[in-house]
């Protein structure tokens, strides 16, 4: 079917001969019926252009898709009053598919279609159309838009988004329940006409399952659907489009749906009565056998809890609910004796562990059956009194002493006699051995903690009259340490020192090691082999420490070479009058203030044994002079018993000869050519005792 519309292009505007200006604006009139006369719009030039609206609108035009003609679709007609048929008017499209898809004839105004259009790909196109004096090329007439509009035919069949569905439902669901949803789309207009309007009905899968014929939705259709009799099913929808009516194109989509498992079968034994045996040397823990009640759902609704609900055998036996394999395992639960019972009776109870409340009616979920356990009597093997020995002995022990006895019995009523053996496989030095007749272990060899602290045996006991019969028990042997090796060097030392090297200087770490290992940790005492006046140590009793000794000298060599020098209790306080924060052992700022002092602070270098209770000392008066407060407190610390005995030297050099409190050193003497005695220095008290052996020994191995 073709439709033809014929739009009659009417004249906007009437135009004095003046008005004939690219600058003419155009507007459209809102309303066919108003007119607006003598309306005014200014030029650029400053002139008044007079205009007369048009009286009617555009309206739209509508093509049929998927035009199957051989000639091109009539659209419609544009004409102009202005056109007086002498083809002095030309006629010009443009916008949507304008010259290629949609034509115009320049003469005539007739619209036409190239070609076949869908409208699945575009439901309209907006076009734009003029009329213009062919001579001039001025337009008579505004441009005008107008919309042509695709015209729906029913050319696409409903389609499912996907091929194949997959759903399920719970098993003896009510009829009616939901199942899933389908939905089928159509590319048609569904604002026009039928063709987009969808209808589902069922091909396959009657009479279990139906489906809204408006929705898709798919529901069951049949009571008391078991799992167990079917589980799967397969569903075939149909949608048709056209409301379903004769005619319509339809599409199709396949719904698999399963059917999942509720608990509504009870779990059940295959007997009544289950025969089990056990031998009587089984130990606790030991499965015996299981049992198993099967049930026809699947997963959470087949598991089963296993309980003894009675019998003789209670306290005797337990069971265990394997949860893999849903059986009940019954392991022995205390030691059994064929001597004493050989026959128990067990009642086994199985239960659903998941019961679901809408099958109640159906019965309870649980079974029970009757489990007899025979005790078999064995010849069985030694007892050993322990489950594992463990003995501890010296290392300095002699050969052939006894370090402990392992004892194990027959418990059967023959009461055969033992014999003790050691497995070779652990202890392949043969170090030890062992009395067979009463298990006493002895040692065959020397014993060294130092090559094995530990010596992890295995003694076996079997009977004389079957020794296959026969029991191991672990022996753990510790050896305890003795003091038989003497300490040595951590590594080989090989000390280089500088002729130069300052008095007091560091030189050397030494450390010690030792095998041996004593409860209170290692501990050792450092001197030096030969007297060396040259070389000093100081034993800090687990390393010692190798300093360049003080030297007496001819030339004046000042102890603090350079501000970056470090010295290891040599601090050095130039009091230049900024004051000194390179240390806390000692504070310049101290001497000029005694009263700040709050208590003794401890030295930081090393790490004394006991830390006694610091002893206050009375503050000094202010400006007290820096020289006497220094002798107060070297007395101080000469009586003080919990000051420790540190070979130190603090010097307190004051530079400038204005200074009031002169030079604290009285080494300066040494810059004399002659040697100075020292002797002095132990009038200062214990503390300087070390200084005075230095510096009041035989001449110094330094050049004048």
């Amino acid at each position: 079917m073709t439709i033809y519309q014929l739009l009659v292009l009417f004249p906007l505007w009437i135009c004095l001969p003046h008005f004939c200006s690219p600058e003419i604006m155009f507007r459209r009139t809102p309303t066919p019926q108003k007119r607006i006369l003598g309306a005014r719009v200014p030029r650029s030039d400053g002139k008044i252009l007079h205009r007369q609206k048009r009286g009617w609108m555009w309206n739209q035009f509508f093509l049929l898709e998927e035009y199957t003609g051989s000639d091109y679709q009539y659209v419609g007609k544009l004409h102009s009053d202005q056109d007086k048929g002498d083809g002095s008017l030309k006629y010009i499209l443009s916008g949507d598919g304008a010259g290629t898809l949609f034509i115009i004839d320049e003469k005539t105004g007739d619209i036409h279609a190239t070609r076949r259009i869908d409208r699945e790909e575009k439901a309209f196109y907006t076009l734009r159309a003029q009329a213009i004096n062919r001579r001039t090329l001025r337009p008579v007439e505004p441009e005008s838009e107008f919309v042509i509009k695709i015209h729906d035919i029913n050319d696409n069949e409903p389609t499912f988004p996907e091929e194949i569905y997959t759903a399920s439902v719970p098993e003896m669901s009510v009829v009616g329940t939901s199942v899933v949803q389908v939905t089928a789309t159509d590319a048609d207009d569904p604002s026009y006409g039928n063709s987009a309007r969808v209808i589902y009905s069922i091909l396959q899968g009657q009479p279990y399952f139906s489906v809204e014929p408006e929705t898709g939705i798919i529901r069951t259709a049949l009571p008391n659907m078991n799992r167990e009799n079917r589980e799967q099913y397969q569903v075939v929808i149909q949608a048709k489009d056209m409301g379903g009516q004769m005619g319509g194109l339809s599409g199709t989509t396949t719904v698999n749906i399963t059917l999942t498992d509720v608990n509504d079968n009870p779990p059940r034994f295959a007997q009544n009565t289950i025969h089990l045996r056990v031998l009587e040397s089984s130990p606790i823990g030991t499965a015996i056998g299981s049992v198993k009640a099967t049930d026809a759902d699947t997963g959470k609704n087949a598991e089963v809890e296993y309980r003894i609900i009675d019998g003789d055998g209670t306290d005797m036996f337990d069971i265990i609910t394997e949860k893999d394999t849903q059986e009940g395992i019954i392991t022995v639960k205390k030691p059994l004796d064929y001597e004493s019972r050989r026959l128990y009776t067990l009642k086994v109870e199985a239960e659903n562990t998941h019961v679901d409340p809408r099958f109640y009616y159906l019965g309870p979920f649980k079974d029970t059956t009757i489990v007899k356990i025979s005790v078999e009597d064995v010849d069985e093997p030694p007892i050993f009194s322990r489950s594992s020995y463990l003995f501890e002995v010296h290392e300095d022990i002699e050969v052939g002493t006894i370090i402990g006895t392992v004892m194990a019995r027959d418990p059967d009523s023959t009461s055969s006699p033992i014999r003790f053996s050691l497995d070779r496989h652990t202890d392949l030095d043969r170090i030890f051995n062992i009395h067979s007749g009463n298990g006493s272990l002895y040692t065959s060899k020397p014993l060294d903690r130092e090559l094995s602290q530990w010596h992890n045996l295995t003694v076996i006991a079997a009977e004389i009259n079957n020794p296959k019969e026969m029991t191991r028990v672990a022996v753990f042997v510790r050896i305890l340490d003795v003091n038989d090796n003497a300490p040595q060097f951590a590594v080989f030392y090989d000390t280089f020192v500088c002729e130069n090297a300052r008095p007091g200087q560091l030189i050397q770490t030494i450390s010690a090691v030792d095998k041996d290992d004593p409860l209170g940790g290692q501990k050792f005492f450092f001197s030096l082999a030969a007297v060396n006046p040259n070389f000093t140590v100081q034993d800090n009793e687990v390393i010692v420490v190798l300093f360049a000794a003080l030297k007496r000298q001819r030339k004046k060599e000042p102890l603090i070479l350079s501000k970056e020098d470090i010295r290891d209790n040599i601090v050095s306080y130039n009091d230049e009058g900024g004051g000194e924060e390179d240390t806390q052992a000692f504070d310049i700022g101290t001497l000029r203030n005694p009263a700040a002092i709050e208590e003794k602070k401890l030295r930081r270098d090393i790490i004394p044994e006991t830390l006694f209770i610091p002893r206050r000392t009375p503050t000094a008066p202010d400006n007290t002079d820096v020289r006497d407060f220094i002798n107060e407190r070297l007395k101080e610390h000469d009586l003080d018993p919990t000051a420790p005995p540190y070979d130190s030297l603090a010097t307190y050099a004051y530079e400038g000869n204005d200074s009031i409190a002169e030079s604290l050193s009285s080494l300066e003497s040494g810059t004399t050519d002659g040697d100075q005695n020292y002797d002095y220095l132990r009038e200062w008290g214990p503390r300087f005792n070390k200084l005075a052996e230095m510096y009041g020994g035989g001449e110094s191995d330094k050049d004048s």
